[in-house]
């Protein structure tokens, strides 16, 4: 009887995603996967109801293709129902935009606001 010794494959690390990496997930899907997220910002919070993090964000949407996305993204995110794992979106804003029309470009920052849920 002949036996090999069989190397078991290497356990998967399971990445913890918290609210930051879960928000900036969700921004990214909303702009369609067509921008970048070039900068998040993020402040801990907290008063006698409620406790959470107020996320600055900036996307950048580069081409015709990008850009457009942008435009909907602006349009959609103040109403969009975010499903983020133990929190609340109490608010959804984009506070910033820049333009460029050669080569397109669209500069895009919100600002969103989440509450851990109890």
């Amino acid at each position: 009887m002949h036996s090999d010794s069989i190397t078991p494959p290497p356990a998967r690390r399971h990445i913890k995603r918290g609210p930051r990496e879960l928000l900036a997930d969700a921004l990214l899907t909303l702009a369609e996967r067509k921008g970048r997220i070039t900068r998040h910002e993020e402040k801990s919070w907290a008063s006698i109801t409620f406790a959470g993090t107020r996320h600055r964000v900036e996307l950048l949407f580069e081409g015709e293709d990008a850009t457009d996305a942008g435009e909907c993204f602006i349009a959609f995110l103040p109403e969009h129902e975010f499903t983020i794992r133990g929190q609340l979106v109490a608010d959804a804003a984009v506070v910033e935009v820049d333009s460029r029309v050669e080569p397109p470009q669209l500069r895009v920052s919100c600002e969103v606001l989440l509450l851990e849920e109890s």
